[in-house]
């Protein structure tokens, strides 16, 4: 059975029209659609006011004299506001939702010849969503030479892009683009951080809501969040500044003040009006660093700062607006500060739209070098030379900066540090095996002086991450506190054997034949886990 051709086209008032047999003479879109030598409508649905009721009915007389073939179907289609964008589109959708569509046996077109150009924009945009499950339309008048001046020519336009190699390469271009922006033109080479970049571009172009940027200190939360402003302004998402504030500098009787601003004479002080961090921030980003140290009261204000874009200065009775984007970061987990009463949970549940783990250094051992190369340009520029590493300097350095021993508790703030000293004692802009040596003793010193004096910090959930909250809840306490660690030490490791022999290193000694890995490996396969799986589940939670 041969499939149907059902075309939706809005009633020209204008193309359309015509009366008498002079009607014949002239080119009518709707019309001409059904004279098509090579696209034959089996229905068309023609949509129109009452007040066009005339003009349909001769329309639909006509197209039954040139295609006998084709059922005219009157829609009723009356926004209040032709010109309305809002009223027209809510229209077109309620015939879009109510219509039973039969894609097993029909073919769908949307004419966008005719109406107003409102009209064919909304068209466009619901055929391109796919609440209209079709191709495109387009009729054109005919050539003053064609042989009959009322049928025209048709263009059929499918919106499926992947079918486009060359807008498709354009559209993987710009994304490439945006994640070299996010990555500072890094060459970064861990799958999982890659996978969160990739996510991170995607949700930065298409979304407005607030972003939450979880990670340890140093990790990266304050520059990824100037990457997220500065692809937004390179796609022109928004045009305001990129205003930075760290909430655990603000804490008490100022925070309020630094944030909303306040009014003249609002306190003791206050000798003018003060605009306020969130003011200042309107139409760009405002990134809110260890947002978890803000107190009760700034935590109420922001949640309706961030719900209806407006606000009270301190001491003012005056609402004030701004429609900026937010960003936060913290080292903390909000979702027990939540449960244990300190930190709302309804604004946490706000910024938790979109929500990103970025890892820690040691766990990205592979992106080591690349951001070595990147430190060394960073302070090149700084100190107002090249630097360089000889090769054997380099190796010997990424040896050990590579290694389970260096656990870089500062992350990229250590390695910049580690890197700026020994470009700053580079005879000549080189950095020597000497100087490496020299830098490795000082590394060595301060990551073991971290390991004895940690402050007590909120583990990581490797399990959660891993497993989902569903399964690592439904694991013992003891099965959980081991599983733990050995997936640490499996996202820090670069293969199942060097992460077998750092789990197993005391038993290891007292055996003749050792397979460290293959007892890792049966050990994860209890959990239905793989090494590959741990080292490649993305940094991110949505």
């Amino acid at each position: 059975m041969a499939r149907g051709c059902v075309v939706f086209s809005v009633l020209g008032t204008n193309l359309d029209a015509g009366v008498g047999k002079k009607r014949w003479d002239r080119w009518r879109p709707t019309v001409g659609l059904c004279q098509q030598e090579d696209l034959l409508v089996t229905r068309l649905e023609l949509l129109h006011g009452r007040e066009h009721t005339a003009l349909a009915e001769t329309i639909a007389s006509d197209i039954a004299h040139v295609s006998p073939e084709t059922v005219v179907r009157r829609v009723p289609f009356e926004p209040k506001d032709a010109w309305d964008f809002e009223e027209v589109f809510g229209a077109l959708h309620d015939i879009a939702s109510s219509y039973s569509w039969k894609t097993d046996r029909e073919d769908y077109l949307v004419h966008i010849t005719t109406g107003t150009h409102v009209c064919q924009i909304c068209l466009f945009l619901l055929t391109e969503a796919r609440y209209l499950p079709a191709k495109l339309l387009q009729t054109s008048p005919p050539r003053r030479s064609a042989r009959n001046p009322t049928v025209g020519t048709h263009n059929v336009i499918d919106l499926d892009l992947s079918r486009y190699d060359r807008i498709l390469s354009r559209f993987k271009e710009d994304q490439r683009k945006g994640q070299s922006i996010l990555k500072s033109g890094i060459a970064t080479k861990n799958a999982a951080f890659n996978t969160m970049i990739a996510r991170v571009e995607e949700i930065s172009v298409a979304s407005r809501a607030p972003i939450l940027l979880l990670g340890p200190t140093g990790s990266g939360k304050s520059q990824l969040a100037k990457r997220i402003y500065a692809l937004k302004k390179a796609r022109r998402k928004l045009a305001g500044p990129f205003v930075e504030v760290n909430c655990a500098t603000i804490r008490g009787d100022g925070a309020m003040s630094a944030l909303f601003g306040h009014s003249k004479g609002a306190f003791t002080g206050a000798v003018s009006d003060r605009e306020g961090l969130l003011r200042r921030a309107d139409g760009g980003v405002l990134f809110l660093d260890e947002v978890g140290e803000l107190g009760d009261d700034e935590q109420a204000m922001l949640l309706r700062a961030v719900e209806e874009r407006a606000f009270y200065p301190v001491g003012s009775d005056r609402e004030v607006k701004s429609d900026f984007e937010l960003v936060a970061g913290t080292n903390k987990d909000l979702e027990r500060s939540a449960a244990r009463g300190e930190f709302r949970a309804d604004l946490l549940a706000r910024m938790n739209l979109w929500t990103f783990r970025l890892p820690a250094l040691r766990e990205r051992p592979e992106d080591i070098e690349p951001n070595l190369d990147y430190e060394l340009d960073a302070a090149g520029r700084e100190i107002g030379k090249v630097i360089t590493m000889s090769r054997e300097a380099r190796a010997r350095y990424l040896v050990f900066a590579t290694s389970p021993e260096a656990i870089w508790p500062g992350n990229f703030r250590d390695l910049g540090a580690s890197v700026t000293r020994m470009s700053t004692l580079a005879p000549g802009g080189r950095v020597t095996v000497p100087l490496v040596d020299e830098e490795l003793v000082r590394l060595r010193l301060l990551f073991a002086a971290f390991e004895d004096n940690a402050p007590e910090t909120i583990a990581e959930d490797h399990v959660s991450a891993v497993l989902g909250k569903a399964k690592a809840n439904a694991l013992d306490r003891f099965d959980r506190v081991q599983l733990e660690e050995t997936l640490r030490i499996c996202r820090r490791s670069a293969s199942l054997s060097e992460a077998g022999r750092l789990l197993f290193a005391a038993s290891r000694a007292l055996k003749t034949n050792i397979n460290d890995a293959d007892r890792l490996r049966k050990y994860l396969a209890r959990f239905e886990l793989t090494f590959a799986a741990v080292k490649s589940t993305p940094g991110e939670v949505i």
